[in-house]
């Protein structure tokens, strides 16, 4: 166990699916996985062990933000020998090209945040997500057909949502990144992963758009991101 999970080392699978929402956890476990069970309830950050298809997988909450991701990630891979974590959540679209529910494979993760500096004084802004996962990932999203758009996330310390002007916002990114969406933990997970040579991918799912105005419910937030469901869950079973 660690300081934020009541789990047993055993109770953790070696490739991890990591949402923001607890709740989504509890979808995909009750929907997606046999033989479920209920591993870890700290600060109700719901985590579940079961088997997609024989092969076991954990479904672990990460909460909002990068000083979330960073305590849960650094835990599974420091404390519980996890080697690979997916994150699957949701983002906003910066891109005209991008709907609502399309599915983006983030290549790199850019912040303007010091997360980086208040782990080792490292002057580091943009995190690649791991190679060889992203490669297993886009070739088993053309092998089950699942469509996709591979590009660079901005991971934020604020929600976007809230800002008084976005157009000021987004001219601040670096403009050779084309970042195409934001998120606000990719950076922290791709960060930890790197530093503790585990491997990390984060797969996203459109819910709302700077450009169209358009937003989804939490409720479909919550349980209507099912490619990205299925391409994380396949993936997983050849880790």
């Amino acid at each position: 166990m660690s300081i934020h999970c009541n789990a047993k080392k055993e109770d953790i699978a070696k490739t991890v699916l990591m949402p923001g929402d607890p709740l989504r956890a509890k979808y995909i476990a009750e929907n997606f996985l046999e033989n479920v069970r209920l591993v870890n309830t700290v600060r109700n950050m719901l985590a579940y062990t079961g088997t997609y298809q024989g092969k076991e997988v954990t479904v672990f909450s990460s909460g909002m933000g990068m000083p979330s991701m960073g305590i849960y990630c650094y835990e599974l891979y420091q404390f519980y020998g996890v080697e690979n974590i997916i994150r699957i959540g949701s983002c906003g679209s910066y891109s005209k090209d991008l709907k609502l529910f399309d599915t983006i494979l983030v290549n790199q993760s850019y912040t303007e945040g010091n997360f980086a500096y208040e782990w080792k004084q490292e002057d580091c802004h943009l995190m690649p997500a791991d190679a060889s996962l992203n490669q297993l990932i886009e070739e088993t999203a053309k092998e089950i057909s699942i469509a996709y758009i591979k590009g660079n996330t901005l991971c934020n310390d604020c929600f976007d949502g809230y800002l008084e002007d976005i157009p000021k916002f987004i001219s601040r990114f670096p403009q050779e990144l084309n970042i195409i969406a934001c998120e606000m933990e990719a950076f922290a997970l791709f960060y930890m992963a790197h530093e503790l040579g585990k491997k990390a991918a984060c797969l996203l799912t459109v819910v709302d758009s700077y450009y169209t105005k358009e937003e989804s419910t939490s409720e479909q937030r919550e349980k209507s991101l099912n490619d990205m469901i299925v391409l994380a869950l396949e993936t997983a079973k050849k880790l």
